[in-house]
């Protein structure tokens, strides 16, 4: 049995805004509850790059985390996202984090000073011995501008009990075969960071995703997500098939604009505010969104009739 609870369909969470641009805490609790409906989400991820976590004060993430915390009540095992480039700041932050509530952390490869193997090494090792919480690796090579190698990841897990996954968004499915193909501690998972890769990342090892279209479709997205683990993976690659425009639509201007757009056009957020340097999606993009929206809706509606 499992020591965390880190598998199936994880969300990471949008941190909707007002028009005035502050934290828009009744449509977060409205979204709250449209994820913990029918008990589709396996677990939320608080503050990762989804819920523009860079562009929120200190004071505002801890504030946002304890409204989440109080509102889900246990019902969900929630994830927060902390990682940063300054390995002595961000393991300072690790120590004085409150884990009550919590039951893991996101941590994500040091952006922008691109570390060897070996710095992103001694960069987790140093957090892990901080952290009062298991930690998950968060590899996105895009953003971050280099790749940790799956031998960096195998060897973090081996040498640290509270290192207990990795969240893979490199975009190549065989990184997670080479991970799952070492030997690894038995609660180690992998997990996919592209909602559109999900499927192949489960061939190849992955044991659930952090999922961004997962904010608008948690039945949807799950449902798809436990047929790929079950080995029903026609059906889950049916369902990907129905997914694929709005998955390409939700990045097409970055992300979280194409996911806040979506929510806006769902009645599930009160704004599409973005903070800078993000801006609002396209009216082009909405449309598409709206159309896409419309006919997801009808497959969803006759998949669960």
């Amino acid at each position: 049995m499992s020591k965390h609870p880190f598998r199936g369909m994880g969300v990471a969470l949008v941190t909707p805004f007002t028009e005035s641009q502050e934290v828009d805490y009744k449509s977060l609790e409205r979204l709250l509850e449209h994820l913990l409906r029918d008990g589709a989400t396996d677990f939320i991820v608080i503050h990762g790059t989804t819920g523009e976590s860079p562009c929120l004060t200190r004071e505002e993430r801890q504030r946002v985390t304890d409204h989440i915390i109080e509102q889900v009540a246990g019902r969900c095992p929630l994830m927060v996202g902390l990682g940063g480039n300054n390995t002595r700041e961000t393991a300072e932050r690790l120590r004085e984090l409150d884990p009550r509530g919590l039951s893991g952390v996101l941590s994500v490869v040091p952006y922008y000073n691109k570390p060897s193997q070996e710095g992103m090494y001694r960069h987790f090792a140093h957090l892990a011995e901080a952290s009062p919480l298991p930690l998950v690796l968060y590899n996105v090579p895009g953003r971050v501008g280099v790749n940790m190698a799956p031998d960096t990841a195998v060897r973090l897990a081996r040498d640290f009990d509270n290192i207990i996954g990795i969240k893979e968004a490199s975009g190549y499915p065989q990184q997670a075969a080479q991970i799952t193909a070492c030997e690894l501690p038995e609660d180690f998972v992998v997990l996919s960071g592209d909602d559109a890769l999900t499927v192949p990342f489960i061939q190849n090892g992955a044991v659930g995703v952090i999922s961004v279209v997962g904010n608008a479709y948690p039945r949807l997205f799950s449902h798809l997500t436990h047929l790929a683990m079950e080995g029903r993976i026609n059906e889950a690659d049916m369902i990907q098939t129905e997914m694929r425009a709005i998955n390409t639509q939700l990045f097409q201007e970055g992300n979280p604009v194409g996911i806040k757009a979506l929510l806006y056009l769902m009645r599930l957020i009160d704004s599409n505010s973005l903070r800078l340097p993000l801006v609002a999606a396209s009216p082009e993009l909405s449309e598409r969104l709206d159309a896409t929206r419309k006919a997801l809706d009808i497959y969803a509606s006759h998949l669960f009739a």
